[in-house]
């Protein structure tokens, strides 16, 4: 079981992106799902999150240009980006708490995170 995001590229200033989340695996749970960001140089934060019910929560900072949802049949969540502009440059990861079951029965709750996908912005 891993998540595994993906959508990142070099886009002009002005642009949009849709990144993806995929819970890949056979998983019993999926709680929230987030995505979160970290620039060069700087600490990792939260860019928005999701619940399961398709409640969501942005950094204050990210409010407007940022669009979080999910598919919970496709245990996906995206993060629609728009107005795209130098500042958003950065490694996107997403993360979620999980719940699944290993061969032997046993159950594993953990908080899993993506692999982390590029987004460049150019001018």
């Amino acid at each position: 079981v891993q998540l595994q995001a993906y959508g990142g590229g070099l886009v002009r200033a002005g642009g949009s992106l849709t990144l993806s989340c995929v819970v890949s695996g056979k998983v019993s749970r999926v709680d929230d799902m987030s995505w979160y960001r970290q620039a060069p140089g700087k600490q990792r934060e939260l860019v928005a999150q999701i619940t399961s019910g398709g409640t969501t929560n942005y950094a204050n900072s990210m409010k407007g240009r940022f669009t979080i949802s999910r598919d919970n049949a496709k245990n996906t969540a995206y993060l629609q980006i728009n107005n795209l502009n130098a500042e958003d440059t950065a490694t996107y990861y997403c993360s979620a708490p999980l719940l699944y079951y290993l061969h032997d029965g046993s159950p594993v709750a953990e908080r899993a995170w993506g692999q982390g996908t590029q987004v460049t912005v150019s001018s």
